[in-house]
């Protein structure tokens, strides 16, 4: 009987010994759950952008259901392009290309509000030569780097709402500024130097107030590098300059887009494979989705009568207001079938791209490098960013109908 007792005792010891450590090894288990949910929190709210773009082209799905027609809502150079230069991007991020030239930057201007005018004439520019989306992707990761090296991070959010603003109308001089002038421009077989005539007014107001919001809201505060100096390695840095110069041959439509999509990921996998992963893949996701969603429109007979009727009344004004609800690219090829009226169209779809956060697919590019690095600002970038590109919708608007009064 004692031999019974005690072996029960045993039993009941080992089983209080054993339960705290079963207790843990659970709770880790329902940790690990506990984790991965965490992570798929942050992954829909980084990419909210993206999962509402699903969420259109799923809903608009259902009403035009999937045919061999959806093969013609996307395009497949924008998308290839978008890949190559995010790629070559990231590769050159790698060997501290752009904080080395960040670093260049400040010590040539070495003030806040110089340098900040620099990065923004450098997007305006970049846009009139490599259309809107490239010139963001370019230069928005050297924003980054000269405010976060330079402790000057308090001005991120405009220094990029600016950048995209730059972006969204530097493009509009120029044919192959943005993919909505591109297409306007061959539709309608517009001279060149017609074009240049029609969009000189809104881009010389455009600039003006650029540059005046850069003096107003930047302070002329001394800028200097906080970190230490970093070296670039010569041969990957030459050859990763080598494969974005056939990025940009790609936009110019120098190059078919398909050699770059073989060619600069078989480079990469030798030379840096850490780069085709980093490659921001929710954004390209962003854009097929939108794709979808805009060409689903398109094909609505009541959306596509509707908008006729509005372009008979207005075409400026609708262009605009169109741009704000579907954005600019799919407003140009969707309006471009109702209305002759190619002047006010390829106004309106120009300063239409600045506004709401989806009048633009370029800002959406914004966006999304925005919140990679502040996550939790989000809501106070959409608010900046609405207020400052309402205001400047608004005196364009103002600005071409006054125009137009004096020239009608």
């Amino acid at each position: 009987m004692k031999c019974e007792k005690s072996e029960k005792i045993k039993i009941s010891r080992d089983f209080f010994l054993t339960f705290p450590a079963k207790i843990v090894k659970c709770s880790r288990k329902e940790g690990i759950g506990t984790e991965k949910i965490g992570k798929i929190k942050t992954f829909v709210k980084k990419n909210t952008v993206m999962f509402v773009a699903m969420t259109a082209a799923i809903i608009t799905s259902c009403i035009i259901p999937p045919d061999k027609e959806y093969l013609g809502y996307f395009d497949f150079k924008t998308l290839t392009c978008l890949f190559c230069v995010l790629a070559v991007v990231c590769a050159l991020k790698n060997v501290n290309f752009f904080y080395v030239l960040a670093e260049k930057i400040v010590e040539c201007f070495k003030t806040a509000r110089m340098s900040i005018l620099a990065l923004v004439y450098i997007t305006f520019i970049g846009s009139m030569l490599i259309a809107n989306d490239m010139a963001l992707l370019t230069f928005l990761p050297l924003g980054y780097f000269v405010l976060s090296a330079s402790r000057k991070r308090k001005y991120m959010a405009l220094t990029f709402i600016m950048q995209n603003i730059a972006a969204n109308l530097g493009g509009m001089l120029t044919p192959f500024g943005n993919p909505q002038n591109l297409y306007l421009y061959t539709k309608f077989s517009i001279p060149t130097p017609e074009f240049i005539t029609i969009m000189a007014p809104p881009f010389l107001v455009s600039i003006s107030m650029i540059t005046f919001c850069c003096f107003v809201f930047v302070k002329n505060e001394p800028m200097s590098f906080e970190e230490e100096s970093l070296s670039l390695e010569p041969k990957k840095t030459a050859l990763y300059l080598l494969l974005f110069a056939l990025a940009i041959a790609i936009v110019f439509r120098g190059i078919p887009y398909w050699i770059g999509l073989i060619v600069i990921p078989a480079v990469l996998i030798f030379a840096d494979k850490k780069a085709l992963a980093m490659v921001d893949y929710p954004l390209l996701l962003t854009f097929v989705f939108f794709f979808i969603f805009a060409g689903n429109m398109a094909r609505i007979t009541a959306v596509r009568d509707f908008f006729s009727m509005l372009l008979d009344k207005n075409t400026l004004l609708f262009s605009v207001i169109s741009c704000q609800f579907i954005s600019n690219v799919p407003s140009a090829i969707l309006l471009s079938q109702f209305t002759e009226n190619y002047p006010d169209l390829l106004v309106g779809v120009n300063i239409g791209g600045i506004g709401t956060l989806i009048a633009s697919l370029a800002s959406l590019i914004t966006f999304r490098e925005y919140t990679k690095h502040h996550p939790h600002h989000a809501m106070y970038y959409v608010e900046t960013f609405s207020a400052f590109n309402f205001a400047f919708l608004g005196i364009l608007l103002v600005f071409m109908f006054g125009v137009r009064g004096i020239v009608g």
